[in-house]
């Protein structure tokens, strides 16, 4: 599948088509990973990051937020009842928290790995070579970090990075993969200036960077941010000064970063290679984002705008079986949020088998709240598990047994 049919089926409305590109993912998904769904226990254990990313609940800036982090014990007791409810791997979840210290996280990967039979993923963000490194020694087998999008200036946009911070994330998933890791990133669907080619090459850089986990879900923004509309916020809080980030205008609204700022101080260089390759001058991408301003001058450009809708983000998930197959896809909460009826089970039907219920203690739950209304607030795990299998029924699927590693991480360890 090439750029161009990619394109395609991004943009097909009619509902024939669509019927087909369902059963394709549905059968390569039966084909190379089977019917059974692997169940990921998540553990969101602390809601303080030091990112100020534009649409995210839990972004520094927020201070209306209650701050918590989880003690190892009560981590150690979540994943235990990972273990009792017979999940494959904990999922370890957290802003990028400067608190969240390379011995402390390596001796609680540890202790699961000692205590318990599961599996252990990261999702702590950016963090330093040297940290990747002691948690992959401590026992953790599976690191998740979504590029968002392959378009530079939109990243930048919606993602400023910290002072005294280069931010690439192409290049920590290939390191990630160099240390061993099975590797997981993705992208949100319908950010503000996304057109229809930058969600293509998002696609193409799945295949290309070889994930062992693909997740991705509709662009939610929190209202306590920018880009949710809070007008106090703004953009134009004070951060302490170890978050603030220098060189980042905010002229318009809705406070999108003006992209000419980036040019006169290109702090970030994210996925300039990966364009290049693909005879793409990153400036001319800078230079002319497809921003929500853009639109306004420009009617072509709303055109091209994708949108953050549930059918948008079951075609990436369709897409992204199609073009790896052997992938771990999860069926999102996100998904289950839009479509609290059957969103969960519509995913797993187009190409998803993974799903991870929330082991989130319920008194720190509503604390991570990255975007609104987030699915399962008010359930215990207990009850969120016994929900999921009866879903799980429902379409005639079956719980997976053990880690789940993705066919893809086996067959490279073999080759």
């Amino acid at each position: 599948m090439d750029h161009s049919e990619i394109l395609k089926w991004l943009t097909e409305t009619d509902g024939g088509a669509l019927e087909e590109l369902w059963r394709r993912a549905d059968e390569t998904r039966r084909r190379h990973v089977g019917d059974a769904v692997h169940l990921r226990g998540l553990v969101e254990f602390s809601n303080h990051c030091a990112r100020q990313c534009e649409y995210c609940g839990i972004r520094a800036g927020n201070t209306r937020l209650a701050r918590y982090r989880m003690s190892a014990g009560e981590i150690l007791e979540c994943a235990r009842l990972a273990g009792r409810l017979g999940y494959g791997t904990v999922v370890l979840q957290s802003g990028e928290d400067p608190g969240t210290r390379r011995g402390w996280m390596a001796g609680v990967v540890r202790r699961i790995r000692e205590e318990t039979e599961l599996a252990v993923t990261l999702s702590l963000g950016e963090r330093s070579e040297a940290d990747l490194r002691a948690w992959r020694e401590a026992g953790a087998g599976r690191y998740l970090l979504r590029f968002e999008t392959s378009n530079p200036a939109l990243y930048r946009n919606i993602h400023p990075p910290r002072r005294g911070h280069r931010s690439d994330r192409i290049a920590l998933l290939r390191l990630l993969r160099g240390l061993g890791y099975e590797v997981g990133s993705g992208v949100m669907i319908g950010i503000p200036g996304q057109t229809y080619n930058d969600l293509a090459r998002d696609l193409g850089l799945f295949r290309e960077l070889d994930l062992d986990m693909i997740g991705v879900g509709p662009f939610l923004p929190h209202p306590a941010t920018p880009l949710g509309g809070d007008a106090e916020t703004g953009g134009r809080e004070r951060e302490p000064d170890e978050h603030r980030t220098s060189n980042i205008e905010h002229r318009t609204s809705n406070s999108i970063h003006n992209p000419q700022s980036a040019i006169c101080n290109p702090q970030y260089e994210y996925g300039t290679q990966e364009l290049r390759k693909e005879g793409i001058n990153p400036q001319s991408e800078i230079r002319n984002p497809q921003s929500p301003q853009s639109a306004i001058r420009n009617p072509q450009f709303a055109i091209d705008q994708v949108p953050n809708t549930e059918l948008m983000t079951y075609k990436v998930v369709a897409l992204a079986r199609l073009l790896c197959p052997d992938a771990n896809i999860p069926s999102t909460t996100a998904l289950a949020t839009v479509n609290r009826e059957s969103g969960r089970e519509l995913g797993l039907q187009r190409g998803a088998n993974v799903v991870m219920p929330n082991l989130t203690p319920p008194k720190y739950r509503a604390g991570y709240e990255i975007y609104p209304a987030k699915a399962c607030l008010d359930e215990t795990p207990e009850q969120c598990h016994g929900c999921l299998l009866a879903r799980l029924a429902s379409i005639g699927r079956t719980v997976g047994e053990g880690p789940g590693t993705s066919p893809r991480f086996r067959n490279r360890l073999i080759q």
